[in-house]
């Protein structure tokens, strides 16, 4: 008879808000979570979802790749928007005051600029409206400030939730 796989309600919750609700990043954990389960269930373990490893394999396996399509320079400013923490939207101006914070060279308002349309085409970044851009995908900024920001705050908005 086949065996059937449920996930509990907390598991549910801590993949959603992990995934924060992104078709893909809901279908990688998902995949990632159920093989995982019939490993531990043929093991006899109870099942659990190992949520941070799973991050650890997305930022491996779908972050780094975007990344690498950056400049060193456009790095610096990926870092400065992270930094920023507003991943939903920022602006220019505050791209710029907070680039006077960073540990690299400041950016002036038209190497921003020039710089997000670049961005754009790597599809990194978007414009959702007049003078306010976004990641191009969420966790973009959480997986920055785990990987790659320098300066700042010792501790962020984003933690990764307790397994369940």
């Amino acid at each position: 008879a086949p065996a059937h796989l449920c996930f509990n309600d907390e598991s549910v919750t801590l993949i959603t808000e992990t995934s924060a609700g992104y078709p893909y990043f809901l279908q990688f954990i998902c995949r990632e979570v159920f093989d995982i389960f019939i490993q531990q269930v043929q093991q006899g373990d109870t099942p659990s979802v190992p949520i941070s490893s799973i991050v650890a394999k997305l930022d491996t396996d779908f972050f780094s790749g975007r990344w690498d399509r950056a400049t060193d320079r456009q790095r610096d400013l990926l870092c400065v928007i992270a930094q920023l923490g507003n991943d939903y939207e920022f602006s220019v101006a505050e791209v710029v005051a907070e680039s006077k914070n960073a540990a690299t060279k400041s950016f002036s308002p038209s190497h921003v600029s020039q710089m997000l349309s670049t961005l754009i085409n790597h599809g990194l970044v978007y414009k959702n409206r007049h003078g306010k851009y976004s990641f191009a995908v969420p966790l973009l900024g959480d997986y920055i400030r785990r990987k790659h920001v320098t300066y700042g705050p010792a501790t962020w908005p984003f933690t990764i939730p307790t397994p369940v």
